[in-house]
């Protein structure tokens, strides 16, 4: 009993440190009585979660704490947020109500932790519900950035401290982290969480690979470290001749977009180059940052000769999120290509800490593209489709996509995001010059709708007022406006057609004597497998229901009168999920020859023994398995989550199973008779096709093979590599399809 005392008192200790770290903190952003809001909310915190705890056996109170120092610290928050940051979940799991929360701190404290609640469950339940409880989720965003930003302290901190998660909680949150929040981070020019978001994120989700490229970075650290010295000794010494003001220091790349930039051009971690980026801060007054920044790039491609290709001015064109910078790619004195980013201290403190520097140096910057972003986010929450997982998908396609900059004929910049065409920017400009477009004149050459725009193109569109828009229109725009007024436009038109069909569909059932009421045309819609009257009256408005099709529905009509039997797609679903889910392992064990439960290995990632596995439950196909790291798993689990299921492989007959390997060398005299006799001689493997391409005396070959498990083909793998002239030998994903197609 003594021991529990003491570590009580321990914890009481150790949450009144944290409490003076916080405080330490958000010391720059006090005001007068904050200090007494910020213990109020403390208190209230502390006492309410005073019998909760973590996951780890931690007191609960020590997450609030910390997503409010993230928020302070690490985002730049002030009072406000921090109150926010410490009640965040005392609503809803405690017994405190927003009325008393008004009471004590006020209606915008209240706001802002009613949103935060409101969210909380954004991937719960059902796809249907959790997009629409993202489209919640960036209403308050909208309305008040910083539900936002807390919501990503508070996710940030889960990701810190999810090593005492289950493995399948640990899979789901890390797919909804790379889905979503990590890009929401990099939209709110969060880059530091971001990136932090994503190397998390892979410790979880391939924990190999991130085990491998930190081990590789430690080795070579003390020899990255010398390397930056030798680069920046010169650099620092010519700025101080030219009195300029500043600091440059070497930052390392992050661990996920060193794996991103591998798979990318399919190299191996020796040749990735860049692994780190040389910084310039600079000390400048407000009206010199753009000269002091440019004097700085002339001093750095003076000392090393730059790549042409690699300049990028986001200083005079900041991105959408705020983000200005030089960054130039150059030549350094070991034969090596170094990224060198110049900015100011005002540049980077927004670079780090994104939206909230942004408004706190709004004043004396004429940027305004985070402004225009958030009125983006409006404009797509008016004219958001019913499908609530299309408008997932087209928010992730328009506000967290990289953007291109396009001029008008008069100069004017107009920012779309990378894929964008012709037609997307008709839209853009105004609904009416979409609607109205046939083409277009880029660099003043004339293009067809469809084109896709180039990084400073300039635009001039041809309209016509006798165009209207079509349905394959849908096909080539990526903006949610376009395709919002697109889709709009094609409804008015079907209504407009379907009013005809309704008054010719009235004159021939008159004709075949059958009485037109709504009973009938609910009849209609059955035989005809259409699912709404409207769809009926358009189909014969253009001739696809005709009076043959109508007295065949005649004869038939008692077989009408019985109601469909069919089971929802909802109720298969369902069906699926209790088979697997009420069993006492909750696991699908796969091999398993008493398990009647129907699944089959995908297609998009080929599943062999060995690899880590889950289940997704589609309709037509049962359950399909899909490796954890198969292209399509992030947005299954994070869009899909309730129809995930925990999967295993148990011990079972040694049974093949298809995967594909991509072999490339230089193509020596033999090599494919050599790899032949490795495949099929040596380990006893089938192989379905093999393809092979030379070019200039370097061989890329893919094989389709079947192996037993992971094993097995780690054993091959290594055995081909032995082969004279092949340089790299990988396991690739084979017959990429969309796994939604049939869910």
């Amino acid at each position: 009993m003594k021991d529990y005392i003491i570590d009580i008192e321990a914890e009481k200790s150790e949450i009144l440190k944290r409490y003076r770290a916080l405080l330490r903190a958000c010391k720059s952003t006090l005001k007068k009585g904050d200090k007494k809001m910020i213990r109020m909310a403390f208190d209230m915190a502390v006492e309410n979660h005073k019998d909760m705890r973590r996951k780890s056996g931690e007191p609960y109170i020590y997450h609030p704490i910390a997503v409010a120092q993230i928020a302070a610290e690490e985002i730049g928050l002030g009072t406000t947020s921090i109150v926010c940051a410490l009640l965040h979940d005392v609503v809803e799991d405690t017994e405190i109500s927003l009325e008393d929360i008004e009471r004590e701190f006020g209606k915008k404290v209240t706001k802002i932790i009613d949103g935060l609640t409101k969210i909380s469950g954004v991937f719960d339940a059902n796809s249907s519900i959790q997009a629409e409880n993202f489209r919640k989720m960036l209403l308050t965003l909208a309305d008040d950035v910083r539900v936002i930003l807390i919501k990503l302290a508070d996710r940030l901190h889960n990701m810190r401290t999810m090593d005492f998660m289950p493995r399948d909680k640990q899979l789901k949150i890390c797919s909804e982290t790379v889905y979503l929040y990590a890009p929401l981070a990099h939209r709110l020019g969060l880059y530091s969480i971001k990136s932090e978001l994503e190397d998390l994120s892979m410790k979880y989700m391939e924990p190999e690979t991130y085990k491998f490229i930190a081990t590789k970075l430690n080795e070579k650290k003390a020899e990255r470290e010398l390397f930056i010295k030798e680069f920046i000794g010169p650099i620092n010494r010519i700025l101080k001749e030219l009195d300029l003001d500043a600091s440059v220091l070497g930052r390392p790349k992050s661990i996920h977009s060193i794996w991103t930039k591998m798979k990318k051009k399919g190299i191996p971690f020796e040749e990735v180059y860049d692994l780190f980026a040389i910084r310039i801060i600079l000390d400048s007054l407000p009206e010199q940052e753009k000269s002091d920044s440019w004097k700085a790039y002339s001093i750095v491609t003076d000392l090393y000769r730059p790549n042409p290709d690699r300049l990028r001015d986001w200083i005079s064109s900041p991105k959408a999120n705020g983000y200005e910078s030089l960054h130039t790619t150059v030549m350094g004195p070991k034969g090596q290509w170094v990224e060198v980013q110049i900015r100011t201290q005002r540049m980077n403190e927004i670079a780090e800490k994104g939206f909230a520097a942004h408004w706190k140096y709004k004043e004396s910057s004429s940027d305004s593209g985070l402004d225009q972003w958030v009125s983006k986010v409006r404009e797509l929450l008016s004219n958001a489709d019913s499908n609530a997982l299309d408008f997932l998908d087209d928010f992730k396609m328009n506000l967290f996509s990289d953007e291109i900059f396009i001029f008008t004929p008069k100069g004017d910049l107009i920012q779309l995001p990378i894929e964008a065409t012709a037609l997307d920017f008709a839209f853009e400009i105004h609904s009416d010059v979409g609607a109205k477009c046939i083409g277009a004149k880029v660099n003043h050459k004339l293009v067809p709708l469809s084109y896709k725009l180039q990084n400073g193109d300039q635009v001039e569109v041809i309209t016509s007022n006798k165009q209207a828009p079509k349905e394959d229109w849908l096909n080539f725009v990526v903006t949610a406006k376009a395709k919002a007024k697109i889709k709009s436009s094609l409804k008015e038109e079907k209504r407009k057609v379907a009013e005809d069909g309704k008054e010719i569909l009235e004159r021939k059932l008159k004709s075949l004597k059958i009485t037109y009421n709504t009973d009938n045309i609910l009849k209609l819609s059955y035989f005809f497998k259409l699912g709404s009257s409207q769809d009926v009256f358009y189909n014969v408005a253009k001739g696809l229901i005709d009076l043959k099709d109508l007295k065949e529905f005649a004869a038939s009509e008692k077989v009408i009168e019985q109601k469909p039997t069919v089971e929802s797609d909802n109720e298969q679903i369902q069906k699926l999920i209790k088979q697997v889910k009420t069993k006492d392992s909750d696991i699908l064990l796969i091999g398993e020859d008493l398990q009647k439960i129907d699944y089959k290995l995908s297609n998009c990632c080929n599943p062999i023994p060995g690899d880590d596995v889950f289940g997704f439950v589609t309709v037509s196909d049962g359950i399909k398995i899909h490796r954890t790291n198969c292209p399509n798993a992030t947005k299954l689990m994070s869009s899909y989550g309730y129809r995930i299921v925990k999967a295993k492989w148990t011990s079972q007959k040694q049974l093949a199973f298809l995967t594909g390997l991509r072999i490339k060398g230089i193509d020596e005299v033999g090599l494919i008779s050599n790899l032949t006799q490795v495949i099929s001689f040596d380990f006893k493997v089938n192989m379905r096709s093999i393809t092979v391409d030379t070019e200039d005396g370097i061989f890329d070959g893919t094989i389709m093979i079947y192996v037993n498990d992971t094993h097995h083909l780690e054993n091959l793998i290594t055995k081909l590599k032995e082969v004279k002239g092949v340089s790299d030998v990988i396991r690739f994903d084979s017959d990429v399809e969309n796994p939604l197609l049939k869910s």
